[in-house]
C-alpha cells in the first residue's frame, strides 16, 4: 500500500495595491478558482480593508508555483508568508478557493472576537501566528456551512 502524497500548505498575508470592489474581487476569485482547479490547489481567501489572508494547499510544487504567480501579481504588495508546512490532510478539499468578504461589525464585538489580522503577523512568536491562522481557518469552515 502506497501512502498518499503529503499536502503542502501556505498561509500568507498581503496588501492590495488598490482598493478592490465587489466586481474586482469576483474577477480575482474566478481567476483563482480556475487556476487552482488546474493545479489541484484548494484553499480560502479572506479580504478586508485592502488586506488579504490566504491559505493554499495541495501538491508542494503546485502550491509553490501558485505562490510565485501571486508574488508577481501587481494587485499584491508586501506579501509575507506566515506559515509553510506539510499537513496530514486538506482543510479545504471541496474548495478550489473559498472566499469570505469580511465586513466591520456595527455592534460592539463580543469578548475574544478577532476583528483584525494583526495577530497573524505577530513578530517573534510563530506559535501565535499558527494558532491565529488555524482559528481563522476553523471560523471560515464553520461559516461556510451555515445558512445565509
Amino acid at each position: 500500500m502506497t501512502d498518499s502524497p503529503a499536502v503542502f500548505s501556505v498561509v500568507y498575508s498581503s496588501m492590495a495595491t488598490a482598493p478592490l470592489d465587489d466586481g474586482a474581487l469576483r474577477e480575482l476569485l474566478e481567476q483563482s478558482r480556475a487556476s487552482n482547479a488546474e493545479r489541484d490547489v484548494t484553499g480560502m481567501l479572506l479580504y478586508r480593508n485592502g488586506r488579504f489572508i490566504q491559505i493554499l494547499e495541495g501538491p508542494e510544487q503546485a502550491v509553490r508555483d501558485t505562490m510565485a504567480k501571486i508574488e508577481r501579481d501587481p494587485r499584491h504588495d508586501h506579501l509575507r508568508v506566515l506559515i509553510d508546512e506539510f499537513i496530514g490532510e486538506r482543510n479545504f478539499a471541496e474548495w478550489t478557493m473559498g472566499f469570505e468578504p469580511i465586513t466591520t461589525p456595527d455592534a460592539e464585538a463580543p469578548e475574544g472576537f478577532r476583528d483584525t489580522f494583526d495577530d497573524l503577523e505577530a513578530h517573534g512568536d510563530p506559535s501565535a501566528t499558527l494558532r491565529a491562522a488555524r482559528e481563522l481557518s476553523l471560523w471560515f469552515r464553520v461559516r461556510a456551512t451555515q445558512p445565509r
